[in-house]
């Protein structure tokens, strides 16, 4: 009955989808009709902010994915959708989205050991994004192609994660998206309500709550926290208004305004 129940709900689930993906489908906007866990490779079109997340690849590849020539110089030479800002402007956005990303921020507040199949609490905290959304997972390594939920080093995600803006409630509407019966136990969340004015230097910061089980065996075993962010929405220079789908950044749902930034990996002893 329990697993009839589940498939119910998987398929009301997609239908639900179905309807939502016309009109979110924009990663700009987060990911509202995707409630499931994430590795960083899925953001194709993020530009990598360190050259940590690309180790072992070909210099000229990772140079390709960082901001600089990913995203920057697409603005700086008038292409990708920067056709109809003048020179003046487009220097001006450049300048303010490396504003952004000098900003950003995201720390792992996890303990040195815990015991063998204990649950224990991860905080993952961030400062900075564009908003109005931004995104938050935990993962086994740093690397933007090689790094997998967390779920695969051992860590069990308990119960539903625990996303906030820094003084604001705990954040429900996306992970309830997802069914019940599939279970909330993420290692990727949306958090909503975020906010980055980059003129000012005005950024929201967030807060997630995270609950895992250790493994049952005893070793050192790796977490980390990748934060999704983007950069555009900082200035009104960066969007142009849809009367249908509201605010879009200008340079396109496929465009390189996107970041991914990683912690530092975290060894955590099992005993």
């Amino acid at each position: 009955m329990r697993r009839r129940n589940a498939v119910a709900a998987w398929v009301s689930f997609a239908v639900a989808v179905g309807g939502l993906a016309g009109g979110a489908r924009a990663y700009p906007g987060g990911t509202p009709a995707y409630q499931t866990d994430v590795a960083p490779f899925c953001a194709g079109c993020h530009a990598s902010r360190q050259e940590s997340q690309l180790a072992g690849l070909p210099a000229a590849r990772v140079a390709k994915e960082l901001p600089e020539a990913k995203h920057l110089a697409l603005i700086r030479a008038g292409e990708g959708g920067y056709e109809a800002l003048s020179e003046a402007e487009r220097r001006r956005l450049a300048e303010l989205v490396a504003a952004v990303d000098r900003a950003a921020t995201v720390s792992l507040e996890a303990p040195s050991e815990v015991a063998a199949g204990a649950v224990f609490e991860v905080t993952v905290r961030t400062r900075g994004g564009a908003g109005p959304v931004v995104g938050v997972a935990l993962v086994d390594g740093g690397h933007r192609y090689l790094a997998r939920p967390a779920a695969s080093a051992g860590w069990q995600v308990e119960g539903e994660p625990e996303p906030r803006v820094e003084g604001g409630e705990v954040q429900r509407e996306w992970l309830h998206r997802r069914p019940e019966a599939l279970g909330r136990n993420l290692s990727f969340v949306n958090i909503t309500g975020v906010e980055g004015d980059a003129e000012t230097g005005r950024y929201t910061a967030t807060r997630t709550v995270f609950r895992l089980r250790a493994p049952s065996r005893p070793g050192s075993y790796p977490l980390a926290a990748v934060f999704f962010y983007g950069t555009e929405k900082a200035t009104p220079l960066g969007y142009v208004e849809d009367p249908i789908r509201g605010r879009q950044v200008r340079g396109g749902f496929l465009g390189h305004s996107g970041r991914i930034l990683f912690t530092d990996v975290t060894r955590i002893e099992v005993r």
